[in-house]
């Protein structure tokens, strides 16, 4: 039987579940130790990610600062590199990764690096199937619709796709971000250690997402499979 809120199926997620509380946990742990650590050079996040950004000719891409906690992203249609007011103002180890993490994004934008072109493509795609997905399954399921719910694991499916595709991205944009951080010697060797640390923490959240997704599709494969041969 389904039930809104739980079934028996509802157990194969709990890996996934178990996962995204201890990335989450790990990052707050990590970001908050290394926030604590000034960066020798006394650069700011807002710096850090200037000067990345100047040494790769792209002086053009503007920073901004943004509400919230860790809300740090890059828009690629407006080139503009939003920064958490703890990052973009905050001269720690921290604020230096994470800085330094979204100038990743806006390097992979100019060299057109294709997995952020698909993501970016796949952003309404999935933010739509996001929650239209299990509202479909579910009417289908209750009114014995197969076409209802086989389009809501197909529509289901995109969200998927999305978190998977992210995965390279975001492990890519730390790569560079290490690799310049290194190259420009903005960071000692045992800041290094630190900005590794904070991004490593940081990528996990990215894993469970996708795991999750992965784990909540095959959990609706199993129930359409269960509906069908009631």
């Amino acid at each position: 039987m389904f039930w809104p809120f739980w079934d028996p199926t509802m157990i194969i997620v709990i890996p996934a579940l178990l996962l995204a509380l201890y990335a989450q946990l790990r990052v707050q742990s990590t970001y908050g130790r290394w926030s604590q650590v000034p960066i020798a050079n006394g650069l700011s996040g807002a710096q850090v990610a200037q000067e990345i950004l100047r040494r790769n000719g792209l002086s053009e891409v503007e920073i901004e600062r943004t509400d919230g906690v860790l809300s740090d992203h890059y828009d690629p249609r407006t080139r503009t590199l939003s920064l958490s007011s703890d990052v973009h103002d905050g001269v720690s180890v921290a604020s230096a990764g994470v800085a330094a993490h979204e100038t990743g994004h806006a390097i992979q934008h100019a060299r057109d690096y294709a997995p952020l072109a698909l993501r970016s493509a796949m952003v309404p795609t999935a933010q739509f199937g996001s929650w239209l997905a299990w509202p479909l399954f579910a009417i289908g399921f209750f009114i014995h619709s197969g076409v209802m719910i086989q389009l809501g694991i197909l529509i289901f499916s995109a969200t998927v796709a999305f978190t998977i595709v992210t995965l390279p991205v975001e492990f890519d944009a730390s790569a560079r971000a290490m690799r310049a951080l290194q190259e420009e010697r903005l960071v000692t060797a045992d800041e290094f250690r630190g900005v590794r640390s904070v991004l490593t923490a940081a990528a996990l959240t990215y894993v469970a997402a996708a795991a999750m997704a992965v784990l909540q599709l095959i959990r609706l494969l199993m129930i359409a499979n269960t509906r069908r041969e009631e």
